[in-house]
């Protein structure tokens, strides 16, 4: 099983992009499933996840009310909407999959880069 992370790209201030992250192999299962991103010469950070069951989700305090995650079922994949982008949210962005509650995010993607300018 594979996770490919892929949307990003170069944006203004104030844009949008939305990134997808599609898992690969017929044996694909998920409790929850997660965004990062790791700025230049920042540590990886916490973005946004979704439970695959139930839904719910939860943003990093820095992106709530401007970014949304959705998943689609029947194509095992997750999306990240980015709205309303700033400087400070240039990265590299991540998609890892949490197999059970009790497991971390053991499976990543290979991240996708997004640059917003000013």
């Amino acid at each position: 099983v594979q996770l490919q992370a892929s949307g990003g790209g170069l944006v203004q201030v104030g844009g949008s992009l939305r990134l997808s992250c599609a898992a690969s192999g017929r044996t694909f299962s998920s409790h929850r499933m997660g965004w990062f991103r790791q700025a230049p010469g920042k540590e990886r950070e916490f973005v946004a996840f979704i439970r695959w069951s139930s839904g719910t989700t939860g943003f990093a305090d820095s992106v709530k009310g401007r970014f949304t995650i959705s998943r689609d079922d029947t194509k095992n994949t997750v999306f990240l909407q980015m709205n309303n982008l700033k400087p400070d949210d240039t990265a590299v962005y991540y998609c890892a999959s949490q197999r059970t509650p009790n497991s971390g995010y053991e499976l990543w993607g290979q991240g996708t880069e997004v640059t917003v300018s000013s």
